[in-house]
């Protein structure tokens, strides 16, 4: 299986803390680059996700965000320590009685410390319940990548075998080539009123079929076409293989249209660098 380098997966997720949203986007890069935007409460939790975002992926660069709203209700509500404000109320009104003046004020024994509690949230049971929705988010992030890497490689396929059809025209050709070739030096020989040499004359059409000779180009693109598949086949982190590749089998078809004698070939050269160019674009999303 081939991956895209190109995918997107969001994710919220809700509990009695609040509710959070996970964002994970990526785009075609040459190596692994990876940004996050996160809640200053849980920077540290970024070691952690670049290791684990090094482990699944090979290359892109990637962008991943978090946005945390803590639960207002459970923020705002407090607790009276009823047994301290107890404690406080019978010593302040002794101090009173000694005074023989004065009274207890109630709010100076609601401000005293401890007496009202705001419940505090585990952060480390809130950032274990993010990075549990960060892997799910992860995974469902791989999984679009893997979807995407899917249509990638049937696209490449369907070129792989376009250019298989354009090399076997071409060898077909190659028969009528040699024959238009072989009458037109006899052709030549004929206005020119000279002598047939069947020496020279054969002399001739080895040299022309030297440099028409197309043989091992369409061979080499057949083996590239082979390999091209494997690769496919193979999986992984093939960006840069194929990226390769793509210089090989453009060498091929310039070659190919620099041999080309007659209009058919020259259009099966054209077709065939169409054809590479068009997966050239796409093997720049592949992982």
């Amino acid at each position: 299986m081939i991956y895209s380098m190109t995918a997107f997966a969001r994710k919220q997720l809700k509990g009695d803390w609040g509710t959070a949203v996970w964002e994970i986007r990526s785009v075609n890069q040459r190596y692994l680059e990876t940004y996050f935007r996160l809640p200053e409460q849980f920077r540290g939790l970024e070691t952690k996700l670049k290791e684990t975002f090094r482990q699944r992926l090979e290359r892109g660069k990637i962008e991943c965000s978090l946005r945390f709203e803590a639960n207002s209700a459970s923020s705002t509500s407090l607790s009276m320590n009823k047994e301290l404000a107890t404690q406080l109320m019978q010593n302040a009104q002794w101090v009173v009685d000694q005074m023989g003046s004065g009274e207890v004020n109630p709010v100076d024994i609601l401000k005293w410390p401890g007496v009202m509690q705001a419940p505090e949230q585990d952060a480390d049971a809130v950032s274990a319940e993010l990075m549990a929705g960060f892997q799910t988010t992860l995974n469902e992030f791989v999984e679009a990548r893997a979807a995407e890497g899917a249509n990638l490689a049937v696209f490449i396929d369907q070129r792989l075998v376009s250019i298989g059809e354009q090399a076997a025209k071409v060898r077909d050709f190659m028969p009528e080539v040699h024959a238009w070739q072989k009458a037109r030096i006899l052709k030549k020989f004929e206005d020119a009123k000279v002598d047939l040499d069947s020496t020279r004359v054969e002399q001739e059409l080895v040299l022309l079929a030297q440099k028409s000779d197309v043989a091992e180009e369409l061979d080499r693109l057949d083996s590239h076409i082979s390999e091209a598949r494997n690769v496919l086949k193979k999986g992984g982190a093939v960006g840069r293989r194929l990226d390769f590749m793509m210089q090989e089998f453009n060498r091929e078809a310039n070659t190919l249209g620099s041999k080309a004698i007659n209009t058919d070939i020259t259009a099966a050269a054209v077709e065939c660098k169409v054809l590479i160019e068009q997966m050239r674009e796409q093997v720049q999303n592949i992982e």
